[in-house]
């Protein structure tokens, strides 16, 4: 098997921000840090390099043409288009894949953060999505809602929730062993309660980017 080639971190915000050669040092730097900023690279020449310099050159970038920035609507624009505005919106954000996870949701009409979980190793976007709109669905039922309404924009997080299954094909190893605890504890509570909230398709093309997202396309 050949080996894998070391990874060189770079962390423009977080609690000490500067290069990291491994991945669970620069972890420390950036879990509990809201609005952390950080990326990896194939190289400490580069790492560096990209320190020193601004993070939007970096942050979300990639190789890859740049696609058109979908924009994100106005609460009258969402509400025209037959939005619910006390829904909660989720969404997760994976760089690489895998890579460090994240999800988070947001109610639509208040713009507030609800929560905001990770980053978890070795994970990926499905996965991220899935136990996004879990945590709502668990955080509305706590919280005696259970009509309100949830809106994923991933089918796929979506098909994931009504199955009652996480069906990635990532394996588990020691980096994730985590994420995979928070899988089996999401499926768990799936078969042990009944869904009522309503979870939704989030129309992307028709109603710009989803509350949740995380800015990093």
């Amino acid at each position: 098997m050949a080996r894998k080639k070391p990874k060189f971190y770079v962390v423009w915000q977080g609690h000490e921000p500067g290069v990291y050669t491994t991945w669970p040092d620069c972890q420390k730097q950036i879990s509990g840090f809201s609005g952390a900023k950080y990326k990896s690279f194939d190289t400490l020449a580069a790492a560096e390099q990209a320190y020193t310099e601004s993070v939007d050159q970096h942050w979300g970038n990639s190789d890859r043409p740049a696609k058109p920035k979908t924009p994100k609507r106005s609460l009258d624009e969402l509400r025209d288009f037959g939005v619910d505005l006390n829904a909660i919106a989720v969404d997760a954000a994976c760089q690489g894949n895998p890579g460090p996870l994240e999800y988070q949701g947001v109610e639509i009409y208040s713009n507030v953060n609800l929560f905001h979980q990770g980053p978890y190793d070795e994970g990926t976007v499905n996965i991220g999505e899935f136990l996004a709109i879990v945590h709502a669905l668990a955080l509305l039922k706590g919280g005696d809602q259970t009509d309100r309404v949830i809106y994923s924009d991933s089918r796929i997080g979506i098909s994931w929730v009504k199955n009652g299954k996480c069906k990635t094909k990532l394996t588990q190893t020691v980096v994730n062993k985590r994420l995979f605890e928070l899988i089996r504890r999401a499926e768990k509570w799936l078969a042990e309660n009944e869904v009522t909230n309503p979870v939704k398709k989030w129309e992307t093309k028709l109603w710009g980017e989803i509350p949740a997202d995380f800015g990093r396309k």
